[in-house]
């Protein structure tokens, strides 16, 4: 892997927990790989009165708590805090940006980086747009000598208008190749793995398809409630939160076509072409394709946990919806008919997030099967935790007679015990040190993800006859969940936080 240009990076937001938790653990493991540029400067910049060396201490602690490398070396450690620098500044004045221009100049002087800036907006998306003008107020967009990049965090916007209105106003500031819009699920090595799953297999791509494939389902579950972040939440909720991002682009990267190469507008325009084709959910039928629900007050394993409506910053008559279940198509040839359901949920028994393709059966049932149950063939790619990738079959059972049973096959990235697997952080952030575009949203991606949920966020607001579900915390969200499943008795997989378990509860 070749290192990158010389660069400073510059972090809005460097007080937040985005920062301290995922983006200098991230930054201090690519320096432990040398994969950091030859010379670099990481400028922290928030409206917290922090000295420069009161943030390098802090940031040292946020290694040792997050790192991902093994017993941090404290030389690198300490190394790495030299190169961490600190701004005070309210990114609401444009005169502080004055300020900000001058010192990359100094550093640009002193470390010879060559005029090559990385912004990253780890802010409240609010944020966004002004920090984005007055960067370009300053001339600090512009791309005379060296490179600017900016990053921006998701919800890139809150709905339709308000994505078509953040992609305007940045395109007026900077080039879409400039924009680096962040999702950290297609960071994950197994979600890029998907690409390889099924694009170097020819016992796979033949198959991926409505011919053989009865319907696909994506789940990303999390097993803790908003936390801190109840402020936030209420004002965002699931569809916002999860679905349009994370579960919507990795349904696009499992019903792509193949790309021409592996170029990224190659692999995006295959992705938008997915977007492009989602069959639009009418205003009327969003009762009969999204479940909706909010956790409520529960006990688990002998704690009480607190519903979302009695959560620090939550309006105690909250509609807010924790959790969400999506029933769609995609109208192609490839997928015609064939029914994709997308979930996700807070306070769900367990954290994980896998995509289940289901195989259709055997047209002719000839053996027994001692549940009595028939069952499809299962490909289950999981992307965390115990990343891997598990194929369930049908095997005859030892002895007299054709008693059949359901058995596993599996691959878990943990058992490369000799290969590193980076933090997604870190894999995006070098891709974006090398101006590398392919795991990053782009524009007109964005605009059509929010296009296809436009209806059932407006069928929410002008019909509040729709309803918000309740289900207790620890979980599998509101049991109308699996009325969204076609065919008898099919309903959701229960996923364990171990990949080859399937048990119907697991505890949290």
């Amino acid at each position: 892997m070749e290192n990158p240009k010389n660069l400073v990076l510059v972090i809005f937001g460097a007080s937040g927990d985005l920062t301290s938790r995922k983006l200098i653990p991230a930054l201090f493991s690519l320096k432990s790989q040398n994969l950091l540029p030859e010379k670099y400067t990481i400028l922290g910049i928030g409206r917290t009165q922090l000295t420069t060396n009161e943030f390098r201490q802090k940031m040292n602690s946020s290694i040792v708590s997050y790192s991902e490398e093994k017993d941090p070396d404290k030389n690198i450690i300490n190394s790495f805090a030299e190169d961490l620098y600190y701004l005070s500044m309210d990114t609401s004045l444009q005169g502080d940006f004055e300020k900000l221009k001058s010192l990359l100049q100094e550093y640009d002087e002193q470390y010879g980086i060559g005029n090559n800036y990385i912004f990253y907006l780890a802010t409240p998306p609010s944020l966004y747009e002004t920090i984005a003008v007055n960067l370009s107020l300053s001339g600090l967009c512009d791309q005379e000598k060296g490179f600017r990049r900016i990053i921006i965090e998701k919800p890139f916007g809150y709905d339709l208008d308000s994505g078509r209105k953040l992609n305007r106003t940045l395109h007026g500031l900077a080039s879409e190749e400039q924009i680096f819009r962040i999702d950290h699920y297609l960071g994950k090595e197994t979600v890029q793995n998907l690409l390889v799953t099924r694009f170097a297999n020819g016992m796979f791509e033949p198959l991926w398809n409505r011919n053989y494939i009865d319907r696909i389902e994506i789940t990303s579950a999390e097993n803790i409630g908003v936390e801190e972040r109840g402020g936030y939440y209420d004002s965002s909720g699931a569809l916002r939160d999860m679905i349009q991002n994370h579960l919507l682009q990795m349904v696009g990267l499992t019903a792509m076509e193949p790309p021409s190469s592996l170029d990224a507008d190659a692999i995006r325009n295959e992705i938008l072409k997915v977007f492009q084709s989602l069959q639009p959910i009418k205003e009327e039928d969003v009762p009969l394709q999204v479940i909706r629900g909010q956790y409520t007050g529960s006990l688990i394993r002998g704690e009480c946990v607190t519903g979302y409506r009695h959560e620090k910053g939550v309006a105690v008559s909250s509609r807010t919806e924790t959790y969400v279940a999506i029933k769609f198509y995609i109208n192609n040839w490839r997928w015609g008919g064939v029914p994709f359901y997308i979930r996700t949920g807070k306070r769900l028994p367990t954290r994980v997030t896998e995509i289940v393709i289901h195989f259709k059966p055997t047209p002719h049932h000839l053996f027994q099967r001692q549940s009595g149950k028939l069952s499809g063939n299962q490909l289950i790619i999981r992307i965390q935790p115990d990343e891997g990738i598990l194929l369930k079959f049908d095997m005859k059972e030892p002895g007299a007679g054709f008693n059949v049973k359901n058995v596993n096959m599996d691959f878990h990235y943990k058992d490369l015990a000799d290969i590193r697997v980076p933090s997604a952080y870190e894999r995006l952030l070098y891709d974006v040190m090398m101006g590398d575009s392919t795991l990053f949203s782009r524009d007109d991606e964005v605009e059509t993800a929010w296009k296809f949920l436009d209806p059932i966020q407006k069928a929410w607001v002008n019909n509040p006859e729709i309803k918000v579900y309740g289900y207790p915390a620890g979980t599998w969200g509101p049991e109308h969940a699996n009325d969204l499943i076609e065919g008898d008795g099919l309903a959701w997989r229960y996923p364990c936080k171990n990949l080859a378990d399937d048990e119907l509860y697991c505890e949290l």
